[in-house]
C-alpha cells in the first residue's frame, strides 16, 4: 500500500492547472505520478473516451507506469488498463499522425523507418557527398596536414566526422522545423559562402530523398508531423484536448523544444499539465536536442504551481551529503564561473525514521575517493581486485561498475571474464552479442574477400575460437593459422588442381592430425562458399549451424539473420561486403542491437545479486545498487572547461580546436534567426565546452546517486597518460577527507 510522504501529498493534492515538480533521485516520483494518475482517473475523468495522458522518456518506463497505474486503479475497484494512456514522445506522435495521416500528406499505410536503417541511409548519403566533394573540410585541417595525412583522413576520419555533423544538422533542422527549401531560400539571401551549412544541407536533401524513395518517415519526422497536424486542424486539436484533459509528463528535464510545443498545444493555455523532473539529471543534451532549460523556464512561469520532492530513502546520509556537496561546490566554488548553474537545488533530504523507505544505516568509511593516479590498465586491475575481495561476503547485495563510455566498459568486461567473475552488461550490446556478431562477421568478411590468406587464417581461428584458451591446443591452432597465412594462393588449398595442391606440396600429409584438421576446415569453407548463393538471412543461419552449439548463440544468430534480411529489403543493391560491415558495426559495439536481455524491457538490479553490473552512467539512470564504482573520472571524460582540459568533440586534426559540429549548428541557428552575418567562428566551440562540462557535472551527480550504501570513485591518466583527476573529483575528495576528520 502506497503511503505518501508530506511533500508527495502536496503533489497529490493537485486538481488542475499547470504544476512543475522538482524531484531528487530516489524520491519516488514514478510512484507519485502513477498514484496521481489513478486519483485523477477515479475523481476527475468523467466520460469513457477521456484519458489521463502520461508522457515518459523510454519504452521500459511505459511498461513501468502502465503496471503501477493499473495496480492503483484496481485497488479502487475500477477496471485495469482503462482511463489512461502511457506513451513516449515518439509513441504519442505516432498516435496523433496515425489518426489523421492525410492531414500531413501521408498515406494511410505509411510506415516508420527504424533507426538502424536511417543510420545506414545517412552514412550512404555522407559517402556519396564525400566522393563528390573530395576537398571538403580542407580549410578546417591543422596546418601540419600534408597530402599523405589528408588522404588518410579523407579515407579513415572524414566519414565519421561528417556523419556526426550531418546527423546533428538534420536533427536541429527538424527541431527548428526548417525544410530543405527553407534553408536553401535563406542561404540565397547572402552572397557569402557557408560551407558547413551547405554540406549539411546537401546531405539533408539526399537523406530526405532516400526516405521519400522508401515511402517512409523517420522518428524525427514523426514528431515534426505530429506538431504540424496539431497546428493545421483546430477541430482535431480540440478533440484531442477533450480526449486528454490531463497531461502528466515524466523526465521533463529531457524535454526538447518540439516535445514542449506538442504538450503545450495539447494542454492549451488554460489546460492541465504536470511536469515532473530533475534538472540535475539532464544528461542527454549531447546526444539529442533535449535541454533542461525548458523545464527550468517552465518552473519559473507565473501560472505554474511549483512543488518539490526532496526526500529520498535510497542512499545513506554520507552519500546524500556527498551529492549535495557537489551541488553546493558547483554553485559556489566551481573554478569556471559560467558553470555555477550546472547543478541547482533542491538538495536531497533524508526520509523520516518511520518512512516506508528509510535510508540505509550510515557508514562514512564506505565512501572511498581515490586520487591515486592509475593508468587505464591499473585502474581496471584495482577494480577487479576490489571486487574479488568484496563479492564472496556480499552475495546477497547488488553492485555496479559505471563509466562514461562503452569501449572501456567492454574492456572491463573482458577482465571480469578472464577472472571468472559473474557479470551482466548494460552497454550498447552485450559481450555475447558482440562475440556472436563478430564470429559471423569474420566469416562474411572472408567470403566477401576470399583471395586473402590472412583472412583465411583468421577464419580458421574464429572456427576454433572455443579452444584457443586451452594451453595444449593453443599452439596447434597458432601453427595451423600461420601455415594458412603463408599460403600464397588460397585457391591452391581450397580447390587444388593436379599440378597445384598446397596441402600436398607442403608435405603436411606426414603430420596426420594437422592434415586431417585442414581437410575438415577446407570442406567447411567450401560449403560456406557454395552457400553464398543463398539469400543473406539463410546464409547466416547456415553459417551459424556450423559455428555455434550454444542455444543462446543460435538464437542471436537467428535475430541477426532477420536484421540482415530486413536490410536486404531496404538495400537490394547490398552485397556481401555491405552485410559484413553491418555485422562488424554491431560487433564493435558501435550500434545498439537488442538481444535477449532484460535491458530491452526494463532492468531490475535486484535480480542480479552477487553479480557485477557493468554499465555506462547514462544507462544506469533510474537504477540503484548497494555498492557502486565510478571509473575514469578524469578531465577528459569529465572536463570542467579549464585551460588544460580536452574535449571528445574536438578532433586533433581540426584547426584551432574547433568543434565543427557545434559550429555548424550555430550557423544553422543563426541562419534561422536571420543573424548569420553576426556569426563568429570559435564562439560556439567555447559554448559547447561549457555545455559539455555542465552535462558531465550532472552525469557525475547521477553516478553518485546510484549508490545506496557504498561508493568508490577512481580516475585514470588516459591512453596517452596525460589526463588529470577531474576538478569536481578533487573537491569531493577534500570534502570526504574533512568529514572523516570530524
Amino acid at each position: 500500500m502506497f503511503k505518501p510522504r508530506l511533500k508527495q501529498e502536496y503533489v497529490l493534492n493537485y486538481r488542475g492547472g499547470k504544476m512543475g515538480v522538482s524531484a531528487v533521485p530516489g524520491s519516488g516520483k514514478t510512484q507519485t505520478l502513477s498514484y496521481l494518475a489513478a486519483k485523477l482517473i477515479r475523481e476527475r475523468i468523467e466520460e469513457e473516451e477521456e484519458e489521463v495522458l502520461i508522457v515518459t522518456l523510454v519504452n521500459s518506463a511505459v511498461e513501468n507506469f502502465s503496471a503501477r497505474v493499473s495496480a492503483f486503479i484496481q485497488s479502487y475497484g475500477l477496471l485495469p488498463h482503462t482511463g489512461y494512456r502511457v506513451r513516449t514522445l515518439h509513441g504519442l506522435s505516432h498516435d496523433i499522425v496515425r489518426e489523421r495521416p492525410s492531414l500531413v500528406g501521408l498515406s494511410d499505410d505509411f510506415y516508420i523507418i527504424d533507426d538502424r536503417t536511417t543510420e545506414q541511409i545517412l552514412k550512404d548519403c555522407v559517402q556519396t557527398w564525400i566522393r563528390g566533394n573530395p576537398y571538403a573540410l580542407l580549410d578546417f585541417l591543422t596546418p601540419d596536414c600534408n597530402d599523405e595525412k589528408i588522404s588518410w583522413l579523407r579515407r579513415d576520419k572524414f566519414p565519421d566526422v561528417i556523419t556526426e555533423i550531418a546527423r546533428a544538422f538534420i536533427k536541429e533542422a527538424k527541431d527548428l522545423q526548417m525544410t530543405v527549401t527553407d534553408i536553401r531560400n535563406r542561404l540565397d539571401r547572402y552572397s557569402e559562402k557557408f560551407p558547413l551549412i551547405e554540406m549539411g544541407l546537401a546531405i539533408y536533401e539526399d537523406y530526405n530523398r532516400a526516405l521519400s524513395y522508401r515511402g517512409g518517415v523517420d522518428f524525427d519526422d514523426l514528431i515534426c508531423l505530429a506538431l504540424k497536424a496539431l497546428k493545421l486542424d483546430e477541430a482535431y486539436l480540440c478533440r484531442l484536448r477533450k480526449r486528454w484533459p490531463y497531461i502528466l509528463e515524466d523526465e521533463a528535464q529531457d524535454s526538447s523544444l518540439l516535445q514542449e510545443e506538442i504538450l503545450r498545444l495539447l494542454s492549451g493555455h488554460e489546460g492541465n499539465w504536470v511536469r515532473v523532473g530533475d534538472p540535475n539529471q539532464a544528461i542527454y543534451e549531447t546526444f539529442t536536442t533535449a535541454n533542461p532549460k525548458y523545464l527550468r523556464n517552465f518552473l519559473n512561469e507565473p501560472e505554474v504551481t511549483p512543488r518539490e520532492l526532496p526526500n529520498s530513502g535510497r542512499s545513506t546520509k554520507s552519500i546524500i551529503n556527498l551529492a549535495n556537496y557537489l551541488i553546493r561546490w558547483t554553485q559556489n566554488s566551481h573554478p569556471v564561473e559560467n558553470l555555477r548553474n550546472a547543478l541547482v537545488p533542491p538538495y536531497i533530504e533524508q526520509t523520516d525514521p518511520d518512512d516506508p523507505q528509510p535510508n540505509p544505516t550510515d557508514n562514512l568509511s564506505k565512501i572511498k575517493i581515490l586520487l591515486k593516479k592509475f593508468t587505464p590498465g591499473e585502474e581496471r586491475e584495482f577494480i577487479i581486485n576490489s571486487l574479488r575481495k568484496w563479492l564472496p561476503q556480499n552475495q546477497h547485495s547488488t553492485v555496479a561498475v559505471l563509466m562514461f563510455k562503452n569501449d572501456p566498459a567492454s574492456e572491463l568486461v573482458d577482465e571480469l571474464k578472464k577472472n571468472k567473475i559473474d557479470y551482466v552488461e548494460l552497454l550498447r550490446s552485450t559481450k555475447s552479442t558482440r562475440d556472436t556478431a563478430g564470429a559471423l562477421a569474420h566469416v562474411l568478411g572472408y567470403l566477401a574477400y576470399p583471395a586473402y590468406p590472412a583472412q583465411l587464417a583468421r577464419l580458421y581461428e574464429v572456427w576454433r575460437r572455443k579452444d584457443r584458451d586451452e594451453e595444449e591446443i593453443k599452439n596447434e591452432i597458432h601453427r595451423i593459422a600461420s601455415l594458412l597465412k603463408n599460403c600464397q594462393y588460397v585457391e591452391d588449398f581450397l580447390w587444388p588442381r593436379m599440378s597445384k595442391n598446397w596441402l600436398e606440396d607442403m608435405g603436411l600429409r606426414e603430420e596426420e592430425e594437422i592434415y586431417k584438421e585442414l581437410i575438415i576446415f577446407r570442406d567447411l569453407v567450401r560449403s560456406w562458399q557454395k552457400a553464398t548463393l543463398l539469400p543473406i538471412d539463410q546464409l547466416i543461419l547456415t553459417i551459424a549451424q556450423d559455428l555455434f552449439a550454444d542455444s543462446s548463440e543460435l538464437a542471436l544468430s537467428h535475430k541477426l539473420s532477420i536484421l540482415l534480411g530486413q536490410a536486404r529489403k531496404y538495400h537490394p543493391e547490398w552485397r556481401l561486403p555491405d552485410f559484413y560491415r553491418e555485422l562488424s558495426t554491431i560487433a564493435k559495439n558501435e550500434r545498439k542491437f537488442l538481444g535477449f536481455s532484460e535491458e530491452d524491457i526494463g532492468f531490475d538490479p535486484e535480480k542480479y545479486k552477487g553479480k557485477v553490473i557493468v554499465s555506462t552512467m547514462h544507462k544506469a539512470k533510474g537504477l540503484e545498487w548497494d555498492r557502486v564504482y565510478l571509473m575514469s573520472v578524469n578531465n577528459y571524460d569529465f572536463p570542467s572547461a579549464l585551460p588544460h582540459d580536452t574535449f571528445i568533440s574536438e578532433k586533433w586534426f581540426i584547426r584551432d580546436n574547433l568543434n565543427v559540429t557545434a559550429e555548424t549548428l550555430a550557423q544553422l541557428r543563426a541562419l534561422y534567426s536571420d543573424s548569420i552575418t553576426e556569426y563568429k567562428e570559435g564562439e560556439e566551440t567555447k559554448k559547447s565546452r561549457l555545455a559539455c562540462a555542465s552535462e558531465r557535472l550532472r552525469l557525475l551527480y547521477v553516478g553518485i546517486t546510484r549508490a545506496k550504501k557504498e561508493l568508490i570513485i577512481t580516475w585514470n591518466s588516459g591512453p596517452k597518460f596525460d589526463q588529470q583527476a577531474a576538478a569536481p573529483l578533487v573537491a569531493l575528495n577534500s570534502f570526504t577527507a574533512g568529514q572523516k576528520n570530524i
